[in-house]
């Protein structure tokens, strides 16, 4: 009878939604996943998409054309005054802070007279990870990622050896490519050894080209002997002349066990795993219907080439990782994505829609309100015998006939009480979404009543930034650790052999911060010997000061102390005392 099921899962906040289930398989409609039925994408991930697309369209005031091509007839009239936006950019700005930084726990040593070798190597990394990052322009892709993440759920970082600038690239992929194969006996935490980023490429008939689907992957595996490209587009194993196969440089065959070993720069011991990255595309006429994205068929496939001439087809590229980071927005409870800023407040956001879409139709008879007039006698037009429609603008005079009367429609009282109506939505959204009316800027300053009461009424947001910044801290360190390891893995100059040092991203304070109120404790502490100098000036770097280096601000500050009792401030002397004056 075409009955919908129960359907619970990472989406299902988004099942009210008609489009979101609309067969009895709870599958989405087809205009948000074409691809789900039949095709290569995933049954699993027709949903996720969906979502991605569903919270797009809110984000970009589209919301209402999305409801339009899925049959909502009602969605052309519908409002939307970027409501989605504000709340997404809001939780972004407070998220990242206003500057983000990347640490070495024990560089702030290396300064020190005689510092330890773990000081300064921490001090070294740190340093290179830091002039990367303005190279690679970090603070521009977080942005795109962590807004991504933010509305999403999800955002993936895709890291990459370039031989030509001799250093890591990186680039931030929108999460709809990512497609990661899950074991179902697997800890969420556990990220997979096989990794597919796919997406469909339309037909051009201008070029003559067919709709086609690229798939490239990453995938861990045992080390196998040295392989070389060949002109049919695949890679074969190299003989060694002596009836066996060549292995890589450094690769070690243990022949009882059948293992290929490898010792990775950054390891005290062999592995016998590395990664295979194979990049190809099919034609869609090509594939049959039940072949999903983990079985297309490689005899059907057109392998790509890099541009130094290998073919991409299960190449090894010498490392024990897959570089991909895929960051979410919460933290993972059994899921392995994330939920979006949104998920909460979805229904509030149609509620707010449609509120001002109500608005808009009472504020357009407001402004030009309906009239009507008894007692006078509309002009006739001679060509259809019709009384001609009546025109009421500025400085019109209607001469009413004997008991004539003029009626207005007045709706203005029914405006007011939707304009409440919106104020109450939108601050019950806010309150929901835990973005405290002061985060976005629609509270009087004047009317809060003092300084703790504003720090109460940004406690839900302090929990929020909190709990998001839990879920990124894992995923930049294993960035951080990922760009060292490729550097060591492309011999770049001056990154050295050996352990990777252990680095995390500290982000800048969300909520204002009275800088002169801790000017003023960081000096008294300092002063009267409760608080170290080198603390204060960490409370100072937090609170917002342009302090970069810490302890090089410590030294500035040492050194300009006039340690001579003649520049020392010479105290008052005692009430009552006289001083006596010499020649």
């Amino acid at each position: 009878m075409g009955l919908r099921e129960f359907v619970s899962d990472a989406w299902s906040w988004l099942n009210y939604k008609p489009m979101m289930t609309t067969t009895s398989t709870g599958l989405p409609h087809r205009a948000l996943a074409p691809a789900a039925r039949p095709g290569w994408l995933p049954p699993d991930a027709a949903r996720r998409l969906a979502a991605y697309k569903i919270l797009a369209a809110y984000d970009s005031n589209q919301a209402g054309e999305l409801a339009l091509v899925t049959g909502n007839e009602a969605g052309s009239e519908r409002r939307e005054f970027g409501d989605a936006t504000a709340f997404v950019n809001t939780t972004l700005a407070h998220l990242l802070g206003k500057v983000q930084q990347i640490v070495a726990p024990g560089a702030e040593y290396a300064g020190d007279e005689g510092p330890t070798p773990e000081a300064t190597a921490a001090a070294d990394v740190q340093q290179r990870l830091r002039d990367w990052a303005e190279k690679e322009l970090l603070p521009l892709r977080m942005q795109a990622a962590e807004r991504k993440a933010v509305l999403l759920g999800d955002s993936v970082y895709l890291l990459a050896w370039d031989p030509e600038k001799r250093r890591v690239r990186l680039r931030t992929l929108d999460p709809g490519f990512y497609f990661p194969v899950l074991d179902e006996d697997a800890d969420p935490g556990d990220y997979p050894a096989t990794v597919h980023l796919a997406w469909e490429i339309p037909a051009d008939p201008d070029r003559g080209t067919k709709a086609r689907v690229r798939r490239i992957t990453y995938e861990l595996g045992p080390i196998s002997a040295a392989t070389r490209s060949t002109s049919i587009g695949r890679r074969e194993l190299v003989a060694d002349g002596a009836g066996g196969w060549l292995l890589e440089q450094g690769d070690v065959s243990h022949p009882e066990t059948g293992r290929i070993e490898r010792t990775y720069p950054w390891a005290d011991r062999p592995s016998a795993v590395t990664c295979y990255l194979t990049d190809a595309e099919w034609e869609l006429d090509d594939l049959r219907l039940g072949q999903q994205l983990d079985d297309l068929p490689m005899e059907k496939a057109r392998v790509r080439t890099r541009a130094d001439g290998e073919v991409l087809d299960r190449l090894d590229l010498r490392i024990d990782f897959v570089p991909i980071v895929h960051v979410t927005n919460s933290v993972a409870d059994g899921e392995h994505f994330g939920q979006s800023a949104l998920a909460p407040v979805m229904q509030a956001l149609d509620e707010l829609a449609e509120s001002d879409t109500d608005s808009a139709r009472a504020s357009a008879t407001t402004g030009a309100p309906i009239i009507g007039l008894a007692g006078v006698r509309a002009e006739v037009d001679r060509v259809t015998g019709r009384p001609r429609p009546l025109a009421v603008e500025p400085g019109t005079v209607f001469q009413l006939g004997d008991g004539g009367r003029m009626d207005v429609l007045d709706t203005s009282g029914q405006l007011a009480e939707l304009r409440a109506r919106v104020e109450e939505i939108r601050e019950r959204a806010a309150v929901n979404a835990r973005l405290p009316a002061v985060s976005l800027g629609t509270a009087d300053p004047s009317k809060v009543p003092s300084g703790y009461a504003l720090q109460l009424s940004l406690g839900p947001l302090d929990s929020l930034v909190e709990s998001m910044r839990l879920a990124r801290a894992h995923k930049y360190a294993l960035l951080f650790r990922f760009v060292q390891r490729l550097h060591q893995a492309g011999q770049a100059e001056g990154w050295p052999a050996g352990a990777t040092t252990p680095v995390r991203l500290v982000f800048g304070p969300h909520t204002p911060t009275d800088r002169g109120a801790v000017l003023e404790e960081v000096v008294r502490a300092v002063g009267a010997g409760v608080l170290s100098l080198e603390t204060g000036v960490r409370m100072l770097q937090e609170a917002g000061y342009p302090i970069d280096d810490a302890r090089a601000e410590i030294e500035r500050i040492t050194a300009g102390r006039a340690p001579d009792a003649e520049h020392a401030p010479v105290s008052p002397p005692p009430a009552g005392s006289s001083r006596a004056s010499t020649s």
